[in-house]
């Protein structure tokens, strides 16, 4: 059964950007790349400008000068007809060069990356006297007779400290895989990996809310929680801060963001299942309130525009 309300696939295209970002300025990534005018495209697109220069991710070292990446999220299939449908793209996008022959078959490869292992298509490949090597943990080439160099990532397998974005994508991340996510995401410094992060981050949220049950007692997880979510809380409060700029309220502006922070924080916490006692003496130390301002503050009924609700 197909899930339509995680937004999995934006959340593997930045999981992508971030797992070959150290190769980033050699690659071109093109999400849903359409293949004719009809309503056919590409998960991802990644193009390699300079193909004589080796990617260092495990992932990208199959890779040629063109690409291709079929992403099936947790729940949907990767079977025979997934395969070839795939296949059928690379083929209808390799014909779809600017002359004929200009997209070298052999400079195309193929990437069907799902979160558990395909036994079934495995036993097709067998089947059709194809071999099945695994070069690393959680990645399997396919050789034999498949058109286009083929390789299958099984997200579960890989490892988790070198592909702790792909490994994001899931409903099973451990405690150590989520801290390790948010450890990363707080280090990167560039808006660009920023905005990445905060997908995959908002994936793994939306998808693990359980998991966020344990966090109860860790202040640290709190922490690193709320400083990377308090961006998104910023923009929620934008609007309301250039209207105040705009008639000349800057005080009120001031204790507008601040009430934003703190009713974004409780936000949080409630949509992660915390007490309202916990809740009351988080906000009370981080924010340096008195109790009955804490209650003020909790007792108001504020809809929530984080993102991974």
């Amino acid at each position: 059964m197909k899930d339509t309300k995680i937004q999995w696939h934006p959340g593997f295209v930045a999981a992508m950007n971030l797992e070959l970002r150290e190769d980033r300025e050699n690659l071109t990534f093109h999400k849903e790349h359409n293949l004719n005018t009809k309503p056919l495209s590409i998960d991802l697109l990644i193009i390699q400008k300079n193909v004589s220069a080796a990617v260092s991710n495990e992932i990208g070292k199959l890779f040629r000068g063109h690409n291709i990446m079929e992403y099936k999220s947790p729940g949907d299939a990767l079977d025979i007809d997934v395969y070839y449908k795939t296949m059928a793209y690379a083929a209808l996008y390799k014909s779809g060069g600017r002359t004929v022959d200009s997209i070298k078959a052999h400079d195309i490869t193929v990437s069907l990356v799902r979160d558990a292992r395909p036994r079934k298509l495995f036993r097709h490949f067998r089947v059709q006297g194809c071999s099945i090597t695994k070069p690393y943990a959680g990645i399997y080439y396919i050789e034999g007779t498949v058109p286009f160099p083929t390789q299958v990532l099984v997200t579960q397998e890989l490892d988790p400290n070198a592909h702790a974005w792909l490994c994001a994508l899931s409903r099973k991340v451990t405690e150590p895989t989520a801290q390790r996510l948010l450890t990363l995401t707080k280090s990167l410094t560039e808006a660009g990996d920023r905005n990445f992060a905060d997908s995959v981050l908002t994936v793994m949220l939306k998808a693990n809310k359980q998991m966020i049950e344990h966090w109860k007692g860790a202040e640290s997880m709190f922490d690193i929680l709320m400083e990377i979510m308090e961006p998104q809380i910023e923009a929620m409060l934008k609007e309301e801060r250039e209207k105040a700029i705009m008639i000349g309220e800057q005080n009120g502006e001031q204790l507008g963001i601040q009430t934003g922070k703190i009713q974004g924080a409780i936000d949080t916490l409630r949509e992660f299942g915390h007490p309202e006692s916990d809740i009351k003496a988080r906000i009370m130390k981080k924010y340096n309130l008195s109790p009955s301002e804490a209650d003020d503050y909790l007792s108001k009924v504020i809809p929530s525009e984080l993102p991974f609700q």
